[in-house]
Formats: structure tokens, sequence, C-alpha cells
């Protein structure tokens, strides 16, 4: 809705009859990413710090949202690993 006031809203509220809820389902986990690290014994410090990781990321990452294959590349070879061990696919 672009910019309506009281009145206009109100009547465009009276004209809905339902409201469909999309659920947001999220099959792409970082879990794998954690028990990397944690086998590595590395930490996030050390990637933003050290390695030039955005924190932006890791906050990205651990509320399931997507990140860039470019960074999902720039982690594999920070941490020398597969992309197997920072995502997974979970089928709900």
């Amino acid at each position: 809705m672009a910019h309506l006031n009281y009145t206009q809203y109100f009547k465009y509220s009276q004209e809905v009859k339902y409201v469909k809820i999309i659920a947001v389902i999220k099959m792409i986990s970082y879990k794998p990413f954690y028990e990397t690290l944690f086998k590595k014994g590395v930490t996030e410090y050390y990637l933003i710090f050290k390695q030039g990781f955005s924190a932006n990321t890791f906050h990205r990452m651990k509320k399931g949202e997507a990140i860039s294959t470019k960074t999902l590349d720039a982690l594999c070879y920070a941490l020398d690993c597969e992309v197997s061990d920072i995502i997974k696919f979970e089928k709900e």
C-alpha cells in the first residue's frame, strides 16, 4: 500500500475478506559450518578480523538467511573445506 491516509486505509481494510499467511520454510542449514569451525579450532572472530569476512555474514547465517555463493566460496577457501562442510539441505 502506497501512502494511504487513515480513511483510505480503513476503506481498503474493509474490502479485504481474508488475509493469506504464507510461512517461509528455510531448508538450508548452516549447522555444518559451526561444526566445521569447532573441528578446525577456528572462531568467527578469526574469520572477521584476520580473514576479512563481514560480521553481518555470520549474523545472517545465525538467523538462517541467505548468503551469496561468492561468500560460500570464500568460506570454503578460508576453511579449506567443501560446501557440504558449511551448508546442508534439510527437507521438511
